[in-house]
């Protein structure tokens, strides 16, 4: 908002400046009178330009050091058109799936090129990278089995990062990790639940897992293959070799390493274990007007409804690198994956026969891109990468002195040769590439070629063309509300402005091309950049040390949490495991504590929205001895400044526990009270919320945690490329690359840079207004639920909407899709109080927008109003027929007790911009019973 704008709302709610508004609002004890020591905000030009010079000390090698990351081509259309494009990156989680189909559709696209390439039925719609992935296979496996089984094998052909991974989320749960030689397995244990493969494995040889599934079934387990997506379009399936579940990651489609992330991970399995898998899916429907829809499916696995029972963590997900690998997938179709496979797994070929002709020996003998080389007499490992460094490619080391060399699409003869070079050939080593590459030939055994037709659907046979795929882009992205039509105002959410400057470095290649374990000596600008964003998020949460390895929100509350209880157990207090969560707190919280191995006891909260201290007392009392952590949300998710979180944070310190503060509501802290003067040891930052990185449609997120000095010994470690904050104690890794996702930390990065101390204050101070504002002119139409002293609220407020169920029939569903009807995304649904609606503004939007969004609300009440009245029937009125599409509105037909005009244009603004849902409300219990992509194949439609 303007300053005349903001003057203006303050003058609504009866205050002549912000600082006397901010000082009745935030509670005395807590506030930070100081501003933020971070300097004076900067400007954009200035600092993109300041940026590039911190890229351009990354030191850009050809990177064929694999594990999991590979070179790719991002085809233009895709980058320019989604990942650079705010009508698919700044879209939310597709709760709403009328306004949501768009995307959906696509992440479709993406389960269906999944499962078709892993054999496998039901795929999901992306899970965090490949290592948590895994973890969450392994807790899948262990759910399906129950508590009588405990070990799970680990073949040592996986790859190192995902390995420590799992053993983190293992140790947390009780379960024991085996490494064995999953290729010479005779028996196994009667305890053991599931066995993990890698496929090919993390030196490149393929081995099929046929006999290994066998062996697995009738010990009454399960098998889990980690796969390569690329690989699976040349050998044989998982499913077709007896796994249970595929996992990997799908990185290589299309997708910039990104010094290690984001990248979409999968997962598949037969659609039996449906509602044991963890993460998203989406399920085909139909809409009330029997039309195909799509929505999310199985949605009670959400945390917020099912909290310390919840079978997953829903938000970890990566939706808008899923959309991009599935957009590759439907560039290229099922042959042009092929012939990249067949150019990637040629030029192997080629290498490896010109590597052999030179003396060296390759020990894989059976592989699909990557080779492991013992060298030749003469040479040393040494040697070889100095060689190869001298020549700007990265190999990757043994520690037995072999090297590993993994090629991808991005392979050029001339990379051959400089390969050849480094390996020892003197004398026209150009020639000899070409010589190699023509007449290279097909290595894959007899038994690993795949004969199964896959990606047969109409969707991925016809969009090979720039042209055609560009239109199908914008036809889908057409069916989507995202922040380029209005505010999306949900309540601990934070859908605030993506600045387009901050999205620039995300696509500059010093940033996207680097591999998460090239030398440190080629990524000194990352380094810098990841020094300076530490020491604003410390500066920000009054926290000395911050780890950057959690790779989304729910990552960062597990990672605190495994902190504590590193710290516990250190100091010989294992046995405090008890966690207490009070009734207002983020509604990820509980699942995220379990997880973590902690037991779960709730706090109740008063009638006004405050933790209930008299019950608190009661917990911290009963539990004195096991207590090891109170989870708090600051403001609560009730919209409330709790004015004695001091007294209990000191409250839980005097019991020995450690209190974890959720980031989510950060934005209502930053630069006016911080986590620190509230009294936490831990707090994750949503990045993704108020640090600017966009939602992207469900994902990619950032969740960083800050810890207090006596913490930080235990942040995150990591087996491959330790992080340099991890410390003598550092528990294992959270996430398959030692700083997470580190491409978008340049956004967060310039967000900060931009606003400085004073902007980031404003933010702040904005944000909590804009709230207020809003509430004040809603509360003579809605219940104003929770407020403190005055009446005001934080950041966000609950309007109360149960009555209208008794007066008038109508429900909150119907509310929220009659929002559609007037251009806005409903704000968060029925969380945390059932019938409920949560809202907030954020600072970003205009007095104009918030005074719609506040008209159509109004507008709203009004036609309640003439159902409790009579005048509509409640069973034939706007609300509980919405959302209406133009197909509804425009036919012959319309036997309704309400014009066309009140249905498709109840407000004045709606003349001149117009968002059409493009379907009528879905059938939620038949997308349930409809997991997989239904979509006929190109053979099918031909026929018919």
């Amino acid at each position: 908002p303007s300053d005349r704008e903001i003057d203006r709302m303050l003058a609504a709610i009866g205050f002549d400046s912000m600082d006397a508004f901010i000082d009745a609002t935030i509670p005395e004890p807590i506030r930070m009178r100081m501003p933020l020591d971070l300097g004076a905000p900067r400007g954009e030009h200035d600092l993109v330009e300041s940026l590039r010079e911190i890229a351009g000390r990354n030191r850009v090698f050809r990177s064929f050091i694999g594990m999991g990351y590979h070179g790719c081509i991002t085809p233009p259309v895709i980058q320019r058109n989604i990942l650079e494009n705010p009508g698919w990156y700044t879209q939310y989680t597709p709760y709403q799936a009328e306004i949501s189909q768009g995307r959906l559709e696509a992440l479709l696209n993406f389960q269906t090129m999944v499962a078709d390439l892993t054999g496998l039925p039901l795929a999901g719609a992306s899970l965090l990278d490949e290592g948590t992935a895994a973890a969450e296979a392994m807790a899948m496996c262990l759910a399906i089995a129950g508590k009588k089984r405990n070990a799970f094998l680990v073949g040592r052909g996986c790859h190192p990062q995902t390995l420590g991974v799992i053993k983190t989320r293992a140790e947390a749960i009780g379960v024991e990790i085996r490494e064995v030689d999953a290729t010479s397995l005779t028996s196994i244990e009667d305890d053991v639940f599931g066995v993990l493969v890698q496929y090919p494995q993390t030196d490149g040889r393929l081995v099929d897992s046929s006999s290994l599934a066998d062996l697995v079934h009738e010990a009454g387990a399960m098998l889990v293959a980690s796969a390569d997506l690329l690989a699976l379009t040349l050998v044989k399936s998982p499913g077709e070799m007896g796994a249970d579940v595929a996992i990997g990651s799908a990185q290589r489609f299309g997708v910039p390493m990104g010094f290690g992330g984001p990248h979409a991970a999968y997962i598949a399995t037969n659609e039996k274990h449906a509602r044991r898998m963890p993460g998203r899916i989406i399920g085909v429907s139909k809409d009330v007007d029997g039309n195909t829809a799509y929505r999310m499916a199985i949605q009670t696995r959400e945390q917020h409804i099912k909290r310390e029972r919840a079978t997953s963590n829903i938000c970890t997900a990566q939706a808008l690198l899923a959309i991009m690998a599935g957009m590759y997938g439907v560039y290229h179709g099922p042959e042009g994956l092929r012939a990249i496979a067949r150019r990637v797994h040629l030029a192997a070929s080629a290498l490896a026969e010109g590597l052999t002709e030179l003396g060296h020996t390759i020990e894989t003998e059976a592989f699909f891109d990557t080779i492991r080389v013992r060298l030749a007499d003469g040479l040393t490992q040494g040697g070889v990468l100095d060689a190869a460094t001298a020549r700007r490619l990265n190999l990757r080391a043994y520690e037995d002195g072999t090297l590993g060399i993994a090629l991808d699409e991005t392979v050029t003869r001339e990379d051959l040769a400089l390969l050849l070079e480094a390996f020892g050939q003197r004398e026209d080593a150009g020639a000899m590439s070409e010589r190699l590459e023509a007449n290279a030939t097909d290595r894959l055994p007899a038994w690993s070629v795949r004969t199964s037709e896959f990606m047969t659907h109409e969707v991925f046979n016809r969009h090979h063309s720039e042209t055609e795929l560009l239109r199908y882009i914008f036809e889908l992205q057409g069916r989507d509300l995202s922040l380029a039509h209005s505010m999306i105002p949900l309540g601990s959410c934070t859908m605030k402005l993506n600045g387009t400057s901050e999205m620039l470095p995300v696509t500059w290649p010093e940033f996207g091309q680097l591999h998460p374990f090239a030398p440190a000596e080629q990524w000194t600008g990352y380094a810098e950049l990841f020094e300076r964003l530490e020491r604003t998020l410390a500066v920000i949460t009054g926290l000395p040390a911050v780890s950057l390895q959690p790779n989304s929100g729910a990552q960062g509350e597990y990672a605190g949490l495994m902190v504590i209880r590193a710290y516990h157990r250190a100091r010989g207090e294992a046995g405090r495991n008890i966690c207490l969560i009070p009734e207002s707190a983020h509604g990820t919280n509980p699942a995220s504590a379990v997880m973590a191995g902690f037991r779960v006891v709730g706090v109740k909260c008063t009638p006004s929205g405050a933790i209930d201290t008299d019950d608190l007392r009661a917990k911290v009392d009963k539990h004195a001895a096991e207590l090891g952590a109170f989870m708090v949300t600051y403001p609560s998710t009730f919209g409330v400044f709790d004015r004695g979180i001091r007294d209990i944070c000191a409250l839980i310190h005097e019991h020995g526990g450690q209190v974890y503060l959720d980031g989510a509501n950060m934005n209502a802290q930053v630069g006016l009270t911080s986590p620190a003067a509230i009294g936490a040891d831990v707090c994750h930052l949503n990045l993704h919320k108020t640090f600017c990185i966009p939602h992207g449609g469900g994902g990619p997120g950032m969740g960083p945690i800050a810890v207090a000095e006596h913490l930080a010994p235990f942040l995150p470690g990591h087996p491959v490329a330790a992080p340099a904050i991890a410390g003598e104690g550092a528990i294992g890794p959270i996430a398959a690359a030692p700083y997470g996702s580190p491409s978008i930390l340049t956004i967060s990065w310039v967000y900060m840079e931009l606003m400085g101390a004073s902007g980031l204050r404003q933010a702040t101070e904005v944000a909590v207004l804009s709230a207020n504002y809003m509430a004040e002119r809603l509360k003579d139409h809605y219940d104003v639920l929770f407020t403190g002293p005055g009446g005001r609220v934080a950041h966000e407020f609950i309007i109360d909407c149960r009555a209208f169920d008794k007066s008038a029939g109508v429900r909150i569903d119907d509310i929220a899709k009659r929002l559609m009807d007037y251009g806005f995304h409903c704000p968060t649904m029925s969380w945390p109080v059932p019938g409920t609606l949560m809202i907030e503004p954020t600072e970003s939007e205009s007095m104009d927008e918030l005074d719609r969004f506040c008209d159509a609300m109004i507008a709203i009440r009004a036609e309640i109003a003439k159902v409790e009245s009579g005048q509509w029937p409640k069973d034939d009125n706007p609300l509980v027929h919405a959302p209406f599409t133009v197909e509804r509105v425009t036919g012959s037909a319309w036997p309704y007790a309400f014009t066309r005009e009140e249905a498709a244009y109840p407000a004045p603004w709606l003349k001149r911009r117009k968002f059409w849902a493009p379907v009528s409300r879905v059938d939620n219990a038949f997308g349930d019973r409809h997991l997989a992509c239904s979509c006929p194949t190109v053979s099918e439609l031909s026929e018919g």
